[in-house]
């Protein structure tokens, strides 16, 4: 199975999945112009990018309401918390760096805490 997010005012509305044969049978990024092609013909409009259920490319699995940036080609998942911001890159970055181990981030306080 193929996954086809749809993009409007770069969110993500709405996630379908698409039958390889639908997709030209090869992989990405070869099948994602001929599974958007199939998914004009069945009467869905609008702009359709291929995700990776796995993540291995535009950096994770899209969901309704993420983000979509064209440069660098990538979806963003939801703000995590409301203190991260975005960098340059284009990912969720706590108001201080995480230190080495196992720490959760702990909003109220604004800071890591250790497990």
């Amino acid at each position: 199975m193929a996954h086809f997010a749809e993009i409007k005012n770069g969110l993500v509305q709405r996630v379908i999945a698409v039958a390889n044969s639908d997709c030209g049978g090869g992989e990405f990024p070869e099948s994602e112009p001929i599974g958007q092609a199939f998914i004009a013909s069945i009467g869905l409009g609008g702009v359709w990018k291929q995700t990776s259920y796995s993540a291995s490319f535009r950096n994770c699995y899209a969901g309704i309401g993420f983000q979509y940036f064209a440069e660098p080609d990538k979806f963003v998942p939801l703000q995590p918390f409301a203190s991260w911001t975005l960098d340059n890159n284009h990912d969720w970055q706590a108001p201080t760096p995480k230190p080495e181990g196992k720490y959760y981030w702990n909003e109220e306080d604004l800071e890591w805490v250790a497990l």
